[in-house]
């Protein structure tokens, strides 16, 4: 269990070596801030692909020295997407993380048929939360990825989610997957969905984990609230992570806790190597806290 975004980086000491993390259209100030602070921290090895004079103006501004470091001039950004997605592909680099592109640049990039970073998985958003309100780290997903997941892409949204908790430490991560109330309603379709996925768990079609659902948000985060409600799980008041309904739901929830303080960590699973995708809104330590969760998958 983890229960501190600083446990990230306690694990991230255990590294036998710094993971190579390609950086595509790196001049951007922000996302070089953080990169040019993992590789201080000897937690990843940066390749710079981009406009070298953009990156070497902001490197120069910063005070970031560039000796040693693998810089690919390529001004174009689709262009530097596609090398520093190939970089992946060919196994030279480990991460991807994206820089001044649009989103949509980068994920037309990963999910190319001809040099992307296809797994044969459904992309999907996992962040990690830091709150002071609760006993240990807290999982989110979907909340940037994926619309109005049915059932089938709810189950590998999970899937991704407890595969890649796994890997950073986790022995059998409790799933809350949420709804508007706990109790199953044939007008609310995401309590029919929680229902079967709770049960699909049971029969070990979804597994490696404990799903229960559906609880409300309150059931899921709080022992007092579901004893309240007489609801006896083993997942409700210790979640681990939280399966939102749809986009909208997660994304507000995502933003409402990041307003709140709290600090963070997110990647996109589903590829075949772990991507940073923040936004611009993120700061400085949620791009470098992402960055070190990629890392020690």
């Amino acid at each position: 269990m983890l229960n501190k975004i600083s446990d990230l980086y306690s694990k991230s000491n255990a590294i036998s070596s710094a993971k190579k993390l390609v950086l595509a259209s790196a001049a951007d100030e922000h996302s070089l801030d953080a990169v040019f602070e993992a590789h201080k921290k000897n937690i990843i090895t940066p390749i710079l692909v981009g406009d070298k004079q953009g990156i070497t103006n902001i490197c120069k501004n910063k005070g970031y020295n560039l000796n040693n470091i693998e810089l690919i001039d390529i001004k174009d950004k689709i262009e530097a997407v596609k090398t520093s997605v190939k970089l992946v592909k060919e196994g030279k680099a480990e991460i991807l993380m994206k820089g001044n592109v649009p989103t949509a640049t980068l994920l037309r990039g990963v999910l190319n048929d001809e040099y992307g970073l296809k797994s044969g998985h459904l992309l999907s958003h996992f962040a990690l939360f830091e709150l002071k309100n609760y006993h240990k780290l807290i999982g989110l997903t979907d909340v940037a990825m994926n619309i109005a997941p049915n059932l089938k892409e709810k189950a590998g949204i999970i899937t991704n989610a407890v595969n890649y908790m796994l890997k950073i430490g986790y022995k059998k991560p409790k799933v809350a997957v949420i709804g508007a109330v706990e109790v199953v309603n044939e007008k609310m379709q995401a309590t029919i969905d929680a229902a079967i996925l709770s049960k699909m768990n049971n029969r070990n079609q979804i597994k490696n984990c404990i799903i229960d659902g559906p609880l409300a948000f309150d059931n899921a985060m709080s022992k007092e609230s579901a004893k309240h409600k007489g609801i006896i799980s083993e997942v409700a008041g210790d979640a681990d992570l939280l399966m939102m309904p749809n986009i909208e739901t997660g994304n507000v929830l995502y933003k409402s806790f990041a307003f709140s303080g709290a600090r963070l960590a997110a990647v996109i699973l589903g590829a075949t190597a772990p991507i940073v995708l923040t936004s611009r809104s993120d700061s400085e330590e949620t791009k470098l806290n992402s960055i070190v969760l990629a890392a020690i998958s």
